[in-house]
């Protein structure tokens, strides 16, 4: 089992390496959630996440002539820039085995780091099969993304530093992947208060921690697709679970769109940019159809490394989420003013068209009929009500379309 004198050797080999990231209170969301709540800002670690404080304290603790061949990882996100900048400080070769179909930012970010990128397969598994390959055929050393005491010890340090700049806390929401980041953190927040709450947050589609919590051994699960790709495994692991089911209070787990609204509230309301991983404390804090937590309460932020494109699918996403964006399919008579009548009665409800498409050629669209599809900036749900009782009372037949 992980020990607390573990993390605080980790912290000793960190200290003045990497940042020691802010711990920001919220005006706004304590106000929403009738709490103190705080933020511990691992995206605005260097390398975007807290995946480079394990990476580094698993490499420093190596022999010389074990690193000196160099190390390899495979990963598709935060672990390979984590193992990119540790190797970088430590002056040591690193190769990097990702997917062929990681997004080009991340590939670019984790050579802008130094290491040597190899992609290979179109699934995390075929990397690593090629990983462990090279770790053989070229004696480097594999550098673990969670399941490791080491790697686990470095990543306790963030706990370490929540207990130190709030040394009152009372809960701690915590993102959960592999288990790497919740099993250091719980050890170390619980060496230091007992009574404080650890509470697991998964993604309702890559739940293993929970599915295997339920099971009472670890569980693999078929498949593991969520907008928070860092946190997406099918399995726990291995060294990381045990220590998960002595110190975590309990796991949680929030839908997709949930993490949308989460990632766009943060932009919005603190102007923080976090990736959908990071974004799950908040998520179930917003979204918990019970009080999850109690007293002076820190949501992890466990990183910010999210691309461009993401960023626009994911706020399109979110106002949907959140009712301030409506996409609707009306049909209505194909004949002259009848899109202009329709476009009047929205102004009428100040409704903000920002796209139509206009459609009767459609197969299913009746003839002397039309369809229209209207993507309208909302003001939130209630006025989403109203836009749609108008529209109904007006005799159109309408029907709401997803994302």
């Amino acid at each position: 089992m992980l020990a607390f004198a573990q993390i605080q050797a980790a912290a000793a080999a960190l200290q003045g390496r990497f940042r020691r990231t802010e711990l920001i209170h919220s005006h706004f969301f304590s106000e929403q959630v009738g709490l103190p709540i705080y933020f511990k800002c691992e995206n605005l670690q260097r390398s975007g996440s807290f995946k480079v404080r394990g990476a580094f304290h698993f490499m420093s603790r190596q022999p010389a002539n074990r690193l000196a061949g160099g190390v390899v990882t495979a990963s598709a996100g935060n672990h390979a820039q984590g193992v990119a900048l540790s190797a970088a400080h430590l002056g040591v070769a690193a190769t990097v085995v990702m997917p062929e179909n990681t997004p080009l930012a991340k590939v670019e970010a984790t050579r802008g780091y130094g290491a040597h990128v190899v992609l290979h397969g179109t699934l995390f598994d075929e990397a690593l099969e090629e990983a462990l390959r090279l770790e053989k055929e070229k004696n480097l050393l594999y550098v673990p993304p969670f399941d490791d005491p080491l790697v686990m010890a470095g990543q306790g340090t963030v706990g370490l530093e929540i207990v130190e700049d709030l040394p009152d806390v009372d809960t701690v929401m915590v993102p959960v992947g592999g288990g790497g980041l919740i099993a250091g953190v719980a050890t170390a927040i619980k060496a230091c208060r007992p009574y404080a709450r650890i509470i697991g947050v998964e993604a309702e589609a890559a739940a293993a921690a929970l599915a295997s919590h339920r099971q009472g051994s670890i569980v693999s699960l078929p498949s593991a697709y969520s907008l928070a790709d860092g946190i997406a495994l099918k399995r726990i692991g291995e060294q990381t679970f045990p220590v998960i089911e002595a110190m975590v209070d309990e796991l949680v787990t929030v839908s997709e769109e949930q993490i949308a609204l989460a990632i766009v509230s943060l932009m919005e309301k603190t102007r923080l940019v976090v990736e959908g991983a990071g974004a799950v404390g908040l998520a179930a804090l917003l979204h918990a159809a019970r009080p999850l937590v109690q007293g002076n309460t820190v949501c992890l932020l466990s990183g910010g490394n999210i691309d461009v494109q993401t960023i626009a699918r994911v706020v399109d996403r979110g106002l949907v989420a959140a009712g301030r964006y409506l996409k609707l399919r009306v049909e209505l008579t194909d004949a002259p003013g009848a899109l202009g009548q329709l476009a009047l009665l929205l102004g009428e409800c100040r409704a903000n068209i920002y796209h139509v498409s206009h459609d009767r050629h459609r197969l299913g669209v009746p003839v002397g009929r039309a369809e229209v599809h209207l993507e309208l900036e909302t003001r939130g749900p209630e006025h989403v009500r109203e836009i749609l009782a108008a529209l109904q009372k007006a005799a159109y037949r309408v029907g709401r379309m997803e994302g």
